[in-house]
C-alpha cells in the first residue's frame, strides 16, 4: 500500500462538479492499494497517517501530528500510485489491486482513520475526481507499507 501524504492549508475533491470532500488544515492523502495488501498494511498506514509528525511546533520544528493539531484528513484513492514506468513510455498497472479488493482496503483505511476522532473526508472510489489543494510548506511524504526509503 502506498500513500502520498501532503500537509495542506486546505483541500477539496470534486466529482461531476460536486464537492464530495473538503478540509481545512490537515492532510491530503492519495492512497494506492497494491496486489497482496492486507489489513496489516491498512493499520500501518492509518497509524502512520494519524501520527506522522509533520506539523510545526512553537519552535518551528516538525514535532506535531495531524492528531496533535486537531486537523482533518482528506483521503483519495489513486491506483496510479502503483504505476510501473520502468519499461517503455506507457505506465503499467499490473501491481495495482483489483478494484473490488482495493475498494475494501480503502474503506478499511477510512474506517481506521475515523477511530481517531478527527474529521475524515474522502473521495469517491473509481470516480473521475478533481483534487485541489494548498500544499503547506510544501511538505509531501511518500509512505509505502512494503518499503523503507
Amino acid at each position: 500500500m502506498r500513500a502520498v501524504i501532503q500537509r495542506v492549508s486546505s483541500a477539496t475533491v470534486t466529482v461531476n462538479q460536486e464537492t464530495v470532500g473538503k478540509i481545512g488544515a490537515g492532510l491530503l492523502v492519495l492512497l494506492g492499494v497494491e496486489q497482496g495488501d492486507t489489513l496489516e498494511d491498512v493499520k500501518y498506514l492509518a497509524e502512520k497517517t494519524a501520527h506522522l509528525r509533520i506539523f510545526e511546533d512553537s519552535q518551528g520544528k516538525m514535532n506535531l501530528s495531524v492528531t496533535d493539531i486537531g486537523g482533518a484528513i482528506l483521503a483519495v484513492s489513486q491506483f496510479t500510485l502503483l504505476a510501473d514506468c520502468h519499461k517503455g513510455r506507457r505506465p503499467g498497472f499490473s501491481q495495482a489491486a483489483l478494484p473490488q479488493e482495493a475498494e475494501a482496503l480503502y474503506e478499511s483505511y477510512l474506517g481506521q482513520l475515523k477511530t481517531t476522532g478527527l474529521q475524515i473526508e474522502a473521495g469517491r472510489f473509481q470516480a473521475d475526481m478533481q483534487v485541489a489543494l494548498i500544499n503547506d510548506g510544501p511538505v509531501t511524504m511518500l509512505i509505502d507499507s512494503h518499503k523503507t526509503f
